[in-house]
């Protein structure tokens, strides 16, 4: 299994694509806000308690509140909310926590207006983006999450991912974080920590302390609330942070201070790893040139095609998500009927499995598979798609098929679910579409502005345009293109892009600036 991280950049976000065998298998675009990200920690005022809820509405300068229930206060509240304000009056610059005292903790059944008031002053984490009409997720149980490990100030409790199976793995893990963890600080160690040596964790684990210190050394210095403290780490370390491992074959960037960030990361935790980053310079476009913007227009939609003419149905609904499984044409007179159902139920579950996390899609998830008749199959396809799904970081939860067939899932939401729209606008709203010719007429009066233009004559000229379009430039001899070179004595180079709609173009230089004149 290889796989290779494609990362665009540009001025106002940067799109992460990871392949697996070439194979898209998630897409994330994170935005340059000023904002906030999940992981964000900031101090922020209680805005009211609402005891019916058991919770309370949390002004961190989001246009929504952000929710904050009781028992996301963490049972060591006071104890932080002491500490705080030791350091914000300056009482205290000893930010280790290894002199603290930890106070009562708060009851596990209390209510909300008895330890939080309105207008409060509160150190608070986002654990979930907002999502349709609900702000963001709030806890004061805070966590800061490194490559190995993750920290919980004022906690004491140490513990091993689920995920890791071997006893005697965790065992040794559990012994040796116990060995380096500070005083005040509980720790929990991440499935990648599988195998560590003593100083690597350890190296980690001061990292996080150092977050921690900064942390707690801008706190002297608010003036206004809220006030982000502390930023999730830089887009490429986190997301490094959550997916990489040696099957890695590829890193590419088109941006030169990405691929420093990426190369700063591996540098710390894969050396060795480090020649596999490459920085992307040709013309074509980085997710043209690796198919990610054609696996992109494929894989999203209500339609999804598996192979040989089956396909999902996807449709979103205000509760949950339904997904509905279909043969299509697909047949095999050399099999059954169970049997053929039971290939297309593997392999739609292995699409299954890759569309979540694709699409992150959170919340609840109906699968309606084809019918089984037999048990044996049943308990196949399960066991496939629980295997399918084991991959997934996110957390997640599948029940076995019902009396009816259903597969339920239900998968952790903590963000927007990713949704690209894959169809496109009818250009002509009478329901016909307009003749190449006619946008070639366009092509060649922006053309002509183009080439008579000084400053351009010298400079390489590129054609962007969707592929429809590109093939029609490009077919017959002489081609159009071939008939601008004899009439310009300029070649135009024509790149199809896919992620173009049908009357877009665009004429750019070697360094990608677009012309128009």
């Amino acid at each position: 299994m290889n796989k290779e991280l494609i990362i665009r950049s540009n001025s106002s976000a940067v799109d992460f694509a990871l392949l697996k065998d070439g194979k898209l298998i998630e897409l994330n675009k994170e935005v340059d806000s000023s904002q906030f990200s999940v992981g964000d920690i900031f101090v922020a005022k209680v805005r009211k308690t609402i005891p019916g809820l058991n919770a309370a509405f949390v002004n961190i300068g989001y246009e929504k509140d952000g929710f904050l229930h009781y028992h996301d206060l963490g049972p060591n509240l006071l104890s932080l909310q002491h500490f705080i304000k030791q350091v914000s009056t300056g009482k205290t610059k000893d930010y280790t926590l290894k002199n603290v005292k930890f106070g009562e903790e708060i009851p596990k059944d209390g209510t909300v207006d008895k330890v939080l008031k309105s207008q409060q002053s509160l150190l608070v984490q986002v654990v979930k983006e907002p999502i349709s009409t609900k702000g963001p997720r709030l806890s004061s149980e805070l966590s800061l999450a490194g490559r190995y490990m993750v920290i919980m100030p004022f906690s004491d409790r140490v513990s091993i991912s689920q995920k890791i199976a071997s006893r005697e793995e965790k065992s040794r893990l559990k012994r040796l974080v116990k060995s380096i963890k500070p005083k005040g600080f509980g720790i929990i160690v991440r499935t990648v920590a599988q195998g560590q040596k003593v100083a690597a964790l350890d190296a980690d684990l001061q990292q996080l302390l150092k977050r921690w210190k900064s942390l707690c050394a801008k706190l002297k210095r608010i003036d206004k609330h809220p006030t982000k403290v502390l930023s999730e780490i830089n887009r490429s370390s986190s997301m490094l942070r959550d997916i990489f491992d040696d099957n890695f074959t590829g890193i590419y960037t088109d941006d030169e201070e990405m691929k420093a960030e990426v190369m700063d990361y591996l540098e710390t935790f894969a050396p060795k790893k480090k020649n596999i980053v490459k920085l992307y310079k040709e013309h074509t476009p980085i997710f043209e040139k690796y198919g990610v913007d054609r696996q992109i227009k494929t894989s999203f939609g209500k339609t999804v095609t598996i192979q040989k003419g089956a396909y999902l149905v996807i449709e979103h609904t205000e509760a949950l998500h339904v997904i509905d499984v279909n043969s299509g044409n697909r047949s095999n007179k050399a099999k059954t009927q169970e049997d053929t159902a039971l290939e297309v139920n593997l392999l739609a579950a292995s699409e299954i499995a890759r569309q979540l996390r694709l699409r992150d899609m959170g919340g609840i998830i109906v699968v309606d598979f084809i019918d089984l008749n037999r048990s044996e199959n049943r308990r196949k396809l399960f066991e496939h798609l629980t295997k399918e799904m084991a991959q997934d970081r996110t957390k997640h939860k599948i029940l076995p098929p019902s009396k009816f067939g259903l597969i339920q899932i239900t998968r952790q939401r903590v963000r927007q679910e990713m949704n690209v729209k894959t169809m496109e606008r009818n250009p002509n709203p009478n329901g016909e579409v307009e003749a190449p010719i006619v946008l070639i007429d366009k092509i060649n009066a922006e053309l002509d502005k183009i080439v008579k233009h000084e400053q351009l004559k010298k400079k390489k000229l590129f054609l962007h345009l969707h592929p429809f379009v590109a093939a029609y430039l490009t077919k017959g001899f002489p081609s159009i293109q071939q008939r601008w070179y004899l009439t310009h004595k300029k070649w135009i180079q024509i790149i199809p892009r896919n992620a173009y709609t049908y009357l877009d173009f665009r004429f750019v230089d070697e360094n990608r600036r677009r012309l128009r004149y």
